[in-house]
């Protein structure tokens, strides 16, 4: 299944790629821009069409796409003389703009489809009505961490370890997937939160567990319940690290988790969530891209033989391979969420004002507008449009900064990749 996930995962990331490549394409078209050829993919044709002046075809390496739009720059030259009218260059910078915004459009666009569909049709957890809800159990852990400790090696809770630390009041009392809990020491617990206020107050105490077990109601015989060092329910979450001993209390650990309720919310109240993921997902993503620079030294770290951090930027091979993961598990969920941030990312990446990103075009593009205009102001002779050429070091040296980052996170994703499910 893993597989299975990966598989549909790099198809959507080939979906989304050929998506922006067209949002090239159908801008330029209606704006009168020549435009020749449509492909999805790299190196041999496998088959290709023709409608009207456009070539459409597949490739047989399906590492992206791309669109040929005739005349993007002034020293294209392969822009036939009957077709110079039709260059790309020739037409309004905020015509140019628009086609080569586009492509980052169609990622935004999908990412927000993919979140509208995930949030009106994806049943999704509902913290409030779980809490609400009878107390079912959904797993139970072997043992309880007494102590609260971070682990330096995920930089997360440390887990408990069976036989070290003391077995959970669950495990104690043989509690199984299923059993629904409706008493604690005699006093009713007829939902969730009901049931962990006792069991938290029960800390160092000997209790009583009354259950449903396969219709047959079962009084526990008194068990004591370990006193666990827990995050206070009244300290908003926070990163582990900034977590201070005053932040923490000791409270009861019975050691289960709960059959965790969903709810799908339907087409209309998907809106106003979209709107709320939207804004999170583009603001952590800025955040994300100002970090790149300090995430380098720690890739380099993950694939000496050093722990990955969890935060560190991934490549499309290691969003794959977690997508397959999410897949493998069932939590479309969040399958869906990556994907929709990996199209919040590559659109707005897309968009930074370098060379050979389609933000350098637009940049170059308003550049030569700004300039035209003070040089008209000064009365001077029109300078006219920037030469590509002259421009091709600092290209390179783009390309080569952002292919030494690519290949960085690929090395990183296979020899020490992010696994989400241990």
């Amino acid at each position: 299944m893993e597989l299975v996930g990966i598989v549909v995962f790099a198809l959507g990331i080939l979906i989304s790629v050929a998506l922006h490549e067209f949002g090239h394409m159908a801008t330029a078209k209606a704006f009168g821009m020549k435009v020749t050829r449509y492909f999805i993919g790299f190196g041999p044709t496998l088959f290709s069409f023709r409608r009207g002046e456009m070539e459409y075809g597949l490739k047989a390496i399906p590492a992206g796409a791309f669109v040929k739009i005739v005349g993007m720059t002034p020293q294209d030259d392969d822009v036939a003389p009957e077709d110079e009218p039709r260059a790309m260059w020739r037409f309004p910078v905020w015509k140019r703009t628009i086609v080569m915004s586009a492509g980052s459009a169609a990622h935004f666009l999908l990412g927000v489809i993919i979140l509208w569909g995930l949030f009106a049709f994806v049943p999704l957890q509902d913290s409030e009505k779980t809490n609400n809800s009878p107390a079912v159990v959904e797993s139970v852990l072997p043992c309880v961490k007494v102590d609260f400790v971070v682990d330096p090696k995920t930089g997360q809770q440390a887990a408990c370890v069976e036989g070290t630390d003391p077995q959970s009041a669950a495990r104690v009392l043989g509690l199984q997937p299923g059993d629904k809990i409706i008493g604690v020491d005699g006093q009713s617990a007829a939902s969730w939160s009901t049931m962990t206020d006792k069991i938290r107050a029960a800390a160092g105490k000997t209790i009583t567990l009354t259950y449903v077990r396969d219709g047959k109601t079962i009084t526990s015989a008194p068990v004591p319940i370990p006193a666990a060092q827990r995050l206070k329910e009244t300290v908003q979450p926070k990163p582990i690290n900034q977590i201070t001993p005053n932040d923490l209390e000791r409270v009861g650990q019975l050691g289960i988790t709960p059959v965790v309720a969903k709810t799908t919310n339907g087409p209309v109240a998907a809106v106003g969530l979209t709107g709320s993921q939207t804004k999170l997902m583009f603001s952590s993503t800025f955040e994300g891209l100002k970090k790149f620079p300090e995430k380098v030294p720690k890739l380099w770290t993950a694939i000496t033989g050093g722990q990955r951090d969890p935060e560190t930027p991934i490549s499309v091979v290691g969003a794959s391979r977690i997508g397959g993961e999410l897949f493998q598990h069932g939590d479309i969920a969040m399958f869906l969420l990556v994907l929709a941030a990996l199209n919040f990312f590559v659109g707005l990446f897309n968009l930074l004002p370098l060379l050979p990103l389609d933000g350098g075009h637009i940049a170059i593009a308003w550049f030569e507008r700004v300039r035209s205009w003070i040089y008209s102001r000064l009365q001077r002779p029109d300078p006219g449009r920037v030469d590509y050429l002259k421009l091709m070091p600092v290209t390179y040296a783009v390309i080569l900064v952002f292919g030494g980052f690519t290949v960085l996170t690929v090395a990183a994703d296979i020899v020490n990749p992010i696994t989400l499910f241990k």
